[in-house]
């Protein structure tokens, strides 16, 4: 008699676990999407480098919390862009590229998407026409992540500034 019902809660943890599970994809696949769905979502680009470790902190404590992957998912076309990627990425007919610069270098879209502000880890959510509407710099717990991330996702910043969205009991 326990075995069926221990077999059940481990069936139901890794549907449950597995659901929540953020889908990252390419700039070039989100930017895809919004032009041929017909509802297309939102973007989202999570801009790292592999020695951050903030960056880490974040994947694991806010992207990997429940609430914020299935909010994320449901909203947002999920992309993680390595801001020291040495591929090249063709985006409105222009070629962006890693720049070396030393020992290290970056890449070209994510400075551009960056705004030149070369900070990690920065978040950036774009409307459905790949327009920048704020890019987010620093480590965001997951409570404080939901609410920017509804903010953009939710269209509140079309009627209400941020500093009255965040004066607002959540």
């Amino acid at each position: 008699m326990k075995n069926p019902i221990i077999l059940l809660v481990l069936l139901f943890a890794v549907v449950y676990g597995q659901a929540q599970e953020i889908e990252w994809m390419s700039w070039t696949e989100a930017v895809e999407k919004t032009q041929t769905e017909k509802k297309p979502k939102k973007i989202f680009v999570d801009v790292y480098t592999d020695w951050c470790g903030w960056c880490k902190k974040m994947d694991k404590d806010t992207f990997n919390n429940p609430e914020v992957a299935a909010y994320m998912k449901d909203n947002f076309y999920m992309v993680k862009m390595d801001a020291e990627s040495k591929d090249d990425v063709v985006y409105k007919n222009k070629t962006f590229k890693f720049i070396s610069q030393g020992r290290s270098g970056y890449h070209e879209l994510a400075a551009a998407l960056l705004q030149g502000k070369m900070s990690f880890p920065t978040v950036i959510f774009l409307n459905e026409k790949q327009e920048i509407l704020s890019p987010v710099p620093g480590y965001q717990k997951p409570k404080g992540f939901l609410k920017i991330a509804k903010y953009f996702g939710d269209d509140i910043y079309k009627n209400k500034d941020w500093k009255e969205y965040d004066a607002e009991k959540s």
